[in-house]
């Protein structure tokens, strides 16, 4: 089959490999139909991580069963299914209480498995013509009949729309509420769209990129194109000096600082000084405990100059972690397949397998106009 592969940093091409095959009775093998580059893709293509040489990149994955082990029960040849990019078994501690992001079975040693994905487990991405997904019945989500005709929006309930939805989960908006959301890349956009879904009375999305911010503004969120100081001054104006309720990070450790460098405590203490006093804030960017290539020898070790302080002294709350895919996944499809929700619509570019080395150039070099980029295997 031929798959993305990562040769090194910045480099990666589309090679044959051997096929994805059925291992244990509890696997399928999904032809892949649609998947999607993922800003976290970057942190590894730009050797920023432990990423293995010779590996498939691909967490973001939709497609049609081939074939099922002899333990599947639920799913036939011939459904259509999207895959959380998390791995769960569906058994362990974690997964029984629905932190499928947490399992404790697909990665031993480690809470967390992912497909293609930096000290995320064995398991191949699905940048590719075919994908193992294990335990099967319980990772597979099956889709309504719909799933043709909507596939390139049910495909974001791999990743992008859970993870924007978990953002503002984290952070505890409620209907009524305001929220400053940090970043407009796919994540920060869908936590605008979720906030927009979920009733919010204001919704801000900081960020420098006009096109990306045009995006949101096509949500019906309020774009702030700055940074720093001046983004939390202009959110200060348009609350009345009070603050938004509850705040989303969505941008990670490779966040910029207002001269453009990249500084890992940005967009934290950004969102510390425009959240009320006893407001939330919940953070999806990524942020990894090991950054040897950082600027700083803090951020090096996974740490940064938070201002503790005044966290502290407005009595605000902060929750983390990867989005728990399964949690939300069937409820969001329901939105979809009612037109209630349409994540789809921040796809930029629709490329071929053969195009995706040039697609991860143009997205990791942040051009004018790549905001999400899906390939057709």
């Amino acid at each position: 089959m031929k798959a993305i592969v990562y040769n090194g940093p910045f480099d990666v091409s589309v090679k044959n490999v051997p096929d994805a095959k059925i291992v244990r009775p509890t696997d399928a093998l999904i032809r892949i139909t649609t998947t999607n580059i993922c800003g976290s893709d970057l942190h590894m293509y730009e050797g920023r991580t432990s990423f293995e040489q010779g590996r498939i990149f691909g967490h973001e994955n939709l497609g049609e069963v081939v074939e099922v082990g002899s333990g599947v029960e639920r799913l036939k040849v011939g459904d259509y299914v999207c895959m959380p990019f998390n791995v769960g078994c569906g058994f362990c501690e974690n997964c029984e209480r629905g932190l499928t992001g947490f399992c404790l079975t697909a990665n031993p040693g480690t809470a967390g498995a992912a497909y293609g994905f930096a000290e995320m487990g064995e398991w191949e991405g699905g940048q590719a013509e075919l994908l193992r997904v294990p335990f099967a019945d319980f990772n597979c989500l099956l889709l309504p009949p719909d799933a043709v005709e909507k596939e390139e929006d049910y495909v974001m309930l791999s990743d992008i729309f859970p993870t924007g939805w978990h953002a503002t989960e984290l952070a505890g908006l409620r209907p009524g509420d305001s929220v400053a959301i940090y970043g407009a890349g796919p994540v920060g956009l869908m936590a605008a769209h979720s906030a927009i879904i979920k009733g919010a009375s204001q919704v801000f999305v900081v960020d420098t990129h006009p096109d990306r911010l045009a995006l949101a503004e096509q949500m019906g969120a309020t774009g702030i194109n700055a940074v720093g100081d001046a983004a939390v001054q202009q959110i200060l104006d348009l609350t009345d000096g009070r603050g938004t309720d509850c705040g989303c990070e969505c941008v990670g450790y490779q966040c910029c600082n207002q001269h453009g460098h990249e500084d890992n405590s940005a967009t934290m203490n950004s969102l510390v000084a425009s959240t009320k006093a006893t407001g939330g804030i919940g953070v999806v960017g990524v942020f990894i405990p090991q950054d040897p290539c950082a600027a700083s020898e803090l951020a090096k070790v996974g740490k940064m100059p938070f201002d503790f302080g005044s966290f502290w002294f407005k009595g605000q709350s902060i929750r983390t972690g990867q989005a728990n895919v399964k949690a939300y996944n069937r409820q969001l499809a329901r939105l979809i397949a009612t037109d209630k929700a349409h994540p789809a619509s921040i796809i930029s570019h629709r490329l071929s397998l053969a195009e995706g080395p040039e697609a991860y150039r143009h997205f990791d070099d942040r051009d004018a106009g790549w905001t999400k980029v899906i390939l057709k295997p």
